[in-house]
């Protein structure tokens, strides 16, 4: 549907622009964003989650996977990622870790992966351990609060 909105802005004329282009320093680096680093568990979970989200990614699904000790918990589809967080994090039973990704097709015009205070909000209630966003590609929106949200749950950031 996208795609053929955007054709249809081609043929009179007008040219979307990459949405990035003005948000690029939203969009952490590589590096970990809280004071906690992830134990070994969580960063082999954070790999594995990250695999998973550019996989629905790939497959055009979502953009968010939630994992426990390398095993799915829950894989974003229409419902969006806090509602996806949610689901996983109850079969997880706590400490999930939470990954988000962008597609590996992302047209950066539309859809970009996104984080922010209510994705920290959902991880919070399911009491999820940790976020890992792809760097340099996910929107991080009110990235102050959000990892002060964080920080006071103990829950861990990256960007891989």
């Amino acid at each position: 549907i996208m795609m053929m909105f955007v054709g249809a802005l081609m043929k009179v004329g007008v040219t979307p622009l990459d949405q990035t282009a003005l948000i690029r320093p939203l969009m952490p680096a590589a590096g970990v964003l809280t004071s906690r680093q992830p134990s070994d568990a969580e960063r082999a979970d954070m790999e594995y989650g990250l695999q998973m989200a550019r996989e629905i990614g790939r497959l055009d699904v979502g953009q968010t996977a939630v994992v426990k000790d390398r095993a799915v918990m829950a894989l974003e589809a229409i419902e969006g990622t806090d509602a996806c967080i949610r689901r996983g994090g109850q079969l997880a039973g706590g400490g999930a870790v939470v990954a988000k990704a962008a597609k590996p097709q992302q047209d950066s015009r539309f859809d970009v992966p996104a984080v922010g205070l209510d994705t920290i909000e959902s991880l919070v209630a399911v009491k999820a351990s940790a976020l890992v966003i792809e760097a340099g590609k996910t929107l991080f929106v009110d990235k102050e609060r959000a990892i002060a949200l964080a920080e006071a749950n103990g829950i861990t950031i990256a960007a891989m």
